[in-house]
């Protein structure tokens, strides 16, 4: 495609059309001299739905480890030997402390995780404890990754003010089966019906750079936008040493950026997040990103550190872009 075919393309996308699978495969195959036309296109899509505001997304890890499942690419798994803590559920006043954090850090969003295949009776508690006190304190929305849900545990998440619930597909159907065999691909579809049914907000994404191929991707995001998730965080694969994934490296950061754009083409309207891996894979192309993507964790991820809240503050003010406030 050129230039004027991708600004056709983005123009189309937002009239209603649905990003077909060669559309999805030109945009990653467009060559690095379309680079910036792509990102243009991309932007055109952005700015529709959010202008020049970037939200910002504060992540604890709440339960660490201790998981049953066996999925190659994190560290957290059964079959990893990555030296991490491991800990289960943190105390409420833990809680309350990463939301005080993450209001200060002018985050939107308040994002809690636990690891392992899904909550037990006392997480539910604490959480159904805790979220109400959140929401009395700080203007903060309140995403929660708990693993596999019931429709019975979602509404009881959606009753006591959780906002939106983080369930990642992670990759295609296709490629599923070679990054986890504890479970499939329908079990976490599943997940994400029963949270739509309960009225909450779905956040789901992927990880790119585990050996899928290109399908793969397009697939995935195309599922998105087939979804309609409000959130999207895209990570881009750390290959963490101990985890079975840790020889896999395949991403350069142009492909990184076209993975964004694709995404934002895909499923227009989401807030779509540019997660681990923005610090190693992208670089110094960093703040390109944020044309397409319109999201970042400030702060740390899971079992990796994130770069200082000052760079990223700095990043969104050099673009001319602004920190969307909180409430």
């Amino acid at each position: 495609m050129t230039t004027r075919h991708w600004h056709e393309l983005a123009e189309q996308v937002l009239a209603g059309h649905r990003l077909t699978e060669d559309e999805g495969l030109a945009v990653l195959a467009a060559p690095d001299t379309e680079l910036l036309n792509l990102l243009g296109a991309a932007y055109t899509v952005r700015h529709r739905f959010f202008g020049n505001r970037v939200h910002l997304n504060f992540l604890i890890s709440a339960k660490s480890g201790l998981c049953g499942e066996d999925c190659g690419y994190c560290s957290q798994s059964r079959v990893s030997c990555a030296e991490i803590p491991r800990y289960s559920l943190v105390e409420p006043d833990a809680l309350l402390d990463g939301a005080r954090m993450a209001a200060q850090r002018r985050a939107r969003t308040y994002c809690t995780v636990l690891s392992g295949g899904s909550p037990g009776d006392h997480d539910l508690d604490v959480i159904a404890q805790v979220v109400p006190e959140i929401k009395a304190r700080w203007p903060l929305k309140v995403c929660l990754s708990p693993g596999f849900l019931s429709g019975e545990q979602a509404e009881r998440l959606k009753q006591c003010g959780v906002d939106r619930i983080n369930h990642n597909l992670n990759t295609s159907r296709r490629f599923y089966p070679s990054i986890c065999t504890t479970h499939d691909y329908d079990q976490r579809l599943e997940t994400l019906r029963a949270v739509r049914a309960a009225g909450m907000e779905i956040c789901s994404g992927g990880i790119v750079g585990m050996g899928e191929e290109a399908a793969d991707v397009v697939e995935l995001a195309r599922t998105f936008g087939e979804l309609a998730v409000e959130a999207q965080p895209i990570n881009f694969l750390l290959p963490v040493p101990g985890t079975p994934l840790e020889g896999v490296r395949q991403l350069d950061p142009r492909h990184c950026l076209k993975v964004l754009a694709l995404m934002r083409l895909a499923n227009p309207p989401a807030e779509l997040r540019i997660a681990a891996g923005r610090e190693e894979h992208l670089g110094p192309l960093q703040p390109l990103g944020l044309y397409a993507a319109s999201s970042i964790f400030v702060g740390d991820y899971l079992t990796c550190k994130g770069q200082p809240p000052e760079d990223d503050y700095r990043m969104i003010e050099a673009l001319g872009f602004a920190v969307a406030e909180a409430g």
